[in-house]
């Protein structure tokens, strides 16, 4: 399912070429607002790629289920622009609605209570030397997404989001100790498959 159909086109007027910036302008916020179906599509244009990147981080490279996630990403969005202040980035807003709707999916899936190589973890060294220079952004991309949901979950939000560990506590309802723990397993195993590989 689609949010737009294809015939959705902008009026020349509110989105000049070139000027991709005027698409998220306060004036086209305030319509999306107002439930003006041009302006959704030109937020949803200006958004999409962006947000299923992140979509991507945290289903691990499952397309289909980051397709739902941004899917009920941009339902939510839509439904909470008034909650939006126009103060700060609205990607930067809308980023935090990605990323909630990330969470509360992965909660419901439980993956922070899953195990799997938690075992292997413990026992590998982390304060060796690691060869990260030589591997490439893709690569270590895939390497992200394959980590056990419960430890991607935690890397991203860390590493890749800014995430601080109370925060992560908070939106993951776990305790900062399993947040640092989850991270450092993320870590160690990364480190072990970079290793494996060169």
């Amino acid at each position: 399912m689609q949010l737009f159909g294809s015939k959705a086109h902008l009026k020349s007027r509110e989105r000049e070429p070139g000027k991709a910036g005027n698409a998220l302008g306060p004036d086209v916020i305030e319509q999306c607002k107002n439930g003006d179906r041009l302006a959704q599509k030109a937020v949803y244009d200006a958004l999409s790629s962006k947000m299923f990147a992140v979509c991507m981080r945290y289903m691990g490279g499952d397309k289909e289920a980051a397709a739902d996630i941004l899917q009920d990403g941009f339902v939510t969005l839509y439904t909470k622009l008034d909650s939006y202040s126009g103060e700060g980035s609205f990607e930067g807003w809308a980023r935090k609605i990605f990323v909630n709707t990330a969470l509360m999916s992965l909660r419901k899936k439980d993956v922070l209570r899953q195990t799997e190589d938690v075992e292997a973890a413990w026992g590998i060294s982390s304060e060796d030397p690691t060869p990260v220079q030589t591997i490439g952004y893709q690569e270590l991309c895939k390497m992200i997404a394959a980590l056990p949901p419960g430890f991607r979950t935690v890397f991203n939000m860390y590493v890749i989001e800014g995430f601080s560990h109370k925060e992560i506590a908070e939106a993951l309802e776990i305790s900062e100790t399993t947040s640092r723990s989850q991270l450092q397993r993320a870590r160690t195993l990364l480190q072990t498959k970079i290793k494996e590989r060169f």
